[in-house]
């Protein structure tokens, strides 16, 4: 079928159904969202058989619903209503949530019913909800809805609140009330998912040492305590915050009313006032879960679980040092795990736009996710796994290529471009790590194309060397039991030596040194050329900067410009 997305922004799930839908033979467009006139004329340019919009913030044109059937993926069960289905869920500890896909009308939400989804809701933020089970069970309903509505026998079910089977309301938009936190009075589970009802988008306001802060990132500490509300200690990016019968680590500030209103590590917003508090250093799940080694059946594993898959220059160097621990290690196998709802995007963009010079914190930030590349492509001691968890973009992508193998499951989405954010050249070592993989010609493929790539088009390529499960939720269990089997193999000590002198081949042709080399003077220009696109790109991405027109690489009715018919 030819089907439209029309959509507020091409978020993590909307690229997944992208990719899902094109993986299945179906044609597929996007529009974002801009205004009725451009969402109408998207229509009539492109005539689809099928409209979705699978992240929209306002309702979808009379115009084209009444004469096109719309599919609105709603991130909730049947009869659910408002933009904070999630939000209400977490706070309100529902034990199962889902996702609806319903027909849109002229009430907001209230249309037909033509598939639904449900899952066991993880006590966990938002937004790795949203991008974890919301997104598997919207795959999932989005592909039944399409199956329904292509047998032209299926009739979706009107929306009967009279009916058994609709358990949810219609809910207004959680306001700020509803999240504060009352530090003497509420427990710390309470926090919590007051704190995971807003993370990602808009947070919870909160007071920290007198100044009026939106609060994101929030985990528990099961050691320390102290006054309900005062701070307590620091780790890596986070403060840790007492509660009346606990403490929690807090990883991520915003104040609206900064120079940069945007989302920071806690200690870099809250700086010299948090000089004094004692600083603890986690190498384990406990105080704040940022970096953490573990160990088992000669094989250890490296958790890096970065805020949004973002990397600074500060965490690049510590993940460096926990690698560089972990080499030195009795064991055979390294995995690199990276974090739960991403592996690594690559360079952080948020602290690069604060520092007083964001072109050299550019600099040091790629040079440091360099260093990181370097020392895994070198280590001659172990083998090395990218164990991926979740989505990985840009520089995550290479940066995980740079181990000796990779793997994940169905459900993960690759970025592996920079163009879209200023014409980036990119690092990583890619020049030297993509030939080698994936060969010249789909190297070349890979870094000039701007669509996020399912794991089929990945093995392809050459960027993954193995897909374990179809899910994630048995992914971690695979990657331990291969693991395993690898690091007991009776020929290991042979691919040991056999990668040794692939490497000393590839070095004697042209030296690592040369690549990287090369890469930044490309990379220097970026960032100190007198093409400010990189500059720009990153403003707007950093500060949310709403698009005024739909990429071409996505748009795919734009490029051709053909004009099929009106809409009524």
């Amino acid at each position: 079928m030819r089907i439209l997305f029309l959509c507020h922004a091409f978020n993590s799930l909307t690229q997944r159904l992208f990719v899902v839908l094109r993986e299945e033979g179906h044609e597929v467009s996007v529009e974002f969202d801009i205004n009725d006139a451009l969402s109408v004329e998207a229509v009539e340019v492109y005539v689809p058989d099928l409209i979705i919009a699978p992240f929209l913030k306002r309702a979808i044109p009379e115009r084209i619903w009444r004469y096109h059937t719309c599919f609105i993926i709603h991130p909730g069960i049947p009869g659910d209503r408002g933009p904070s289905a999630l939000d209400w869920a977490i706070l309100n500890r529902e034990k199962t949530w889902g996702v609806t896909v319903l027909q849109a009308n002229e009430e907001m939400d209230g249309g037909d019913i033509w598939a639904s989804m449900e899952f066991p809701m993880r006590f966990a933020t938002k937004a790795s909800l949203y991008r974890n089970e919301v997104t598997q069970a919207a795959v999932e309903a989005m592909l039944l809805a399409i199956q329904r509505f292509q047998s032209r026998q299926y009739k979706p079910l009107p929306l009967d609140y009279s009916a058994p089977a609709i358990r949810g309301q219609a809910r207004p938009p959680m306001p700020q009330a509803d999240r504060a936190i009352d530090w003497q009075q509420d427990s710390t589970e309470v926090i919590l998912r007051k704190i995971h009802s807003a993370d990602g988008f808009p947070g919870v306001q909160d007071k920290i040492l007198g100044k009026e802060l939106f609060l994101y990132d929030a985990w528990e500490e099961r050691r320390l305590q102290g006054r309900a509300g005062e701070l307590l200690a620091r780790c890596g990016p986070a403060v840790c915050r007492a509660t009346r019968d606990g403490a929690i680590w807090i990883g991520h500030l915003r104040d609206k009313n900064d120079q940069h209103p945007f989302k920071l590590p806690a200690t870099w917003l809250l700086g010299e006032q948090i000089n004094d508090l004692p600083e603890t250093q986690a190498n384990t799940q406990e105080a704040y879960p940022e970096i953490w080694y573990e160990e088992e059946d000669q094989v250890g594993y490296l958790y890096f679980n970065f805020y949004n898959g973002a990397m600074s220059t500060t965490q690049c160097e510590r993940l460096r040092d926990a690698y560089r621990k972990a080499v030195q290690r009795d064991t055979r196998v390294i995995v690199l795990m990276g974090g739960n709802d991403f592996w690594s995007n690559g360079m952080h963009l948020n602290i690069i736009e604060a520092a007083q010079s964001a072109a050299d914190e550019s600099w040091r930030n790629i040079n440091a996710i360099d260093d990181i590349a370097l020392d895994i492509i070198t280590t001659e001691s172990k083998l090395t796994i990218s164990a991926l968890r979740g989505n990985a973009g840009a520089g995550g992508v290479f940066l995980a290529r740079a181990a000796d193998e990779v793997w994940t499951h169905e459900a993960v989405i690759l970025n592996p471009h920079y163009k879209d954010m200023g014409n980036l050249y990119g690092s990583e070592y890619w020049t030297y790590l993509l030939p080698r993989h994936a060969g010249k010609e789909n190297a070349q493929r890979i870094t000039q194309a701007r669509l996020p790539m399912g794991i089929r088009e990945g093995l392809d390529l050459g960027l993954i060397d193995a897909v374990l499960t179809r899910t994630k939720s048995t992914f971690i269990g695979n990657v331990k039991q291969r693991a395993r089997e690898l690091a007991s193999d009776p020929a290991f000590e042979n691919r040991l030596a056999h990668k040794s002198r692939i490497r000393k081949a590839d070095e004697q042709r042209r030296s690592l040194q040369s690549y990287r080399d090369q890469e930044l003077e490309r990379m220097r220009m970026n960032f100190y050329g007198f093409d400010p696109s990189y500059h720009v790109a990153r403003y707007n991405f950093v500060y949310k900067v709403p698009k005024s027109r739909t990429p071409l690489t996505i748009a795919l009715h734009r490029r051709t410009g053909e004009k099929h018919r009106s809409v009524p």
